[in-house]
């Protein structure tokens, strides 16, 4: 039981519990330090102007590429967009 909650999902997406933990881990700095610096934009709107869109984008086609990666692969979507 308590395996299946850390293995179950990164099993479903063909990676080992710590290449997803790594992914996971990236994807969720990358989402906070946008996430930042839209709070920071939103009191001093001359700073970070591009940063919080600029970071949706990265993310946005990091994820295609792995979707893509996974499709040529023969695999599942690793994840839905």
């Amino acid at each position: 039981m308590i395996g299946r909650l850390f293995t179950d999902h990164p099993r479903s997406v063909g990676e080992s519990y710590l290449a997803h933990a790594r992914t996971a881990a990236r994807f969720g700095v990358a989402m906070l330090a946008g996430g930042a610096a839209c709070l920071v934009h939103a009191v001093v709107p001359a700073l970070f102007t591009r940063t919080g869109s600029d970071t949706v984008k990265q993310l946005h086609a990091q994820m295609r590429r792995r979707n893509a990666t996974a499709a040529a692969e023969g695999s599942a979507l690793v994840y839905e967009i």
